[in-house]
């Protein structure tokens, strides 16, 4: 907003122009005459935190002929006011679902008291999620912890170590994706994965995971350290966030006997979302990715034992 303001009559060299990214929009102005390189660099000034430089985009102009977004002739430059969007082209195929820990952070969801008798293999989810948490720590990982309504339904159980956490806070939205947790991912250097557990699978992991792929990070939802109260909502939140190949198997493995009526707007949105299910010890080795990484041993160590399987099996 500050650079609009700047703009006078004087400053007859700049023109106004509205950015917009994923959901966000923030006007400014660039030189007349700016082309496609300039205009990428002010994107990048503006949206870099959000921006994966790993991806390749193209920019596109609103039209008021065609009252859409169109994209950029050959040669372009600004001439006038206009708005301009950055659209991502393609995911690099070879990086998609791998975890690295510099880019890499993990959300932990409500994990509190309260949900203890409620919730379906809640001690399970709480041993997966405390180990989960000692990777973090091993692998200098930053963890976001979130509390839902701390006042009425408690904090998070003693079982889970929160020290060296980056941020714990209260929420009263389903979601974590609150202003206050995007600055924070704002602060995190090459912050693109997110890896999420906790409670209710379909409620606050759900709407978390689909805020954050809305705002171009990939999310890895651990099977084995989510719940809810109950397993209809647990298996249903699961599926419907597979990626979209995985979709093909479900609809094989339901035969005549399931009678299940989708909602095609959700079947198509969810199946679209990229959202990778995973499980703990996946996640974990995908960390370390080599024996001879110096942290391998401690993560060995870690999932010697079994995780336990919080009634995903039965549902096999």
């Amino acid at each position: 907003m500050a650079d609009t303001h700047s703009l006078s009559s004087s400053n007859n060299n700049h023109v106004p122009v509205l950015f917009s990214f994923s959901v966000f929009s923030r006007p400014s102005s660039v030189p007349v005459g700016s082309g496609y390189e300039v205009l990428t660099q002010k994107f990048l000034s503006i949206f870099g935190s959000q921006i994966d430089v790993h991806r390749k985009f193209m920019i596109q102009e609103f039209s008021e002929e065609w009252g859409q977004y169109v994209d950029l002739p050959k040669g372009f430059a600004v001439s006038g006011k206009c708005k301009l969007r950055l659209v991502p082209l393609q995911v690099d195929m070879p990086t998609l679902g791998n975890l690295s820990p510099a880019t890499t952070v993990f959300f932990c969801c409500d994990m509190q008291e309260r949900f203890r008798p409620a919730i379906k293999y809640f001690g399970d989810i709480i041993s997966v999620g405390q180990r989960l948490l000692q990777g973090a720590r091993i692998l200098g990982i930053p963890v976001i912890v979130s509390e839902q309504y701390p006042k009425g339904l408690g904090s998070t159980v003693q079982e889970i170590d929160l020290s060296g956490v980056r941020m714990v806070f209260p929420k009263t939205k389903f979601s974590m994706v609150l202003p206050e947790v995007e600055a924070t991912l704002a602060e995190i250097p090459g912050a693109r994965r997110i890896v999420l557990f906790g409670v209710e699978t379909h409620v606050c992991i759900q709407q978390t995971a689909l805020d954050l792929i809305g705002r171009g990070f990939e999310v890895h939802i651990v099977a084995d350290a989510t719940s809810s109260r109950s397993m209809m909502d647990r298996m249903f939140a699961l599926e419907l966030n597979r990626l979209p190949s995985l979709w093909l198997l479900v609809l094989k493995l339901m035969n005549s006997q399931q009678k299940f009526v989708y909602h095609q707007g959700l079947w198509m949105r969810l199946a679209r979302s990229g959202i990778i299910v995973t499980t703990s010890e996946s996640i974990l080795l995908q960390l370390v990715a080599d024996k001879d990484h110096p942290k391998f041993k401690e993560i060995q160590n870690l999932i010697k034992a079994s995780a336990p399987e919080s009634g995903l099996l039965s549902k096999v």
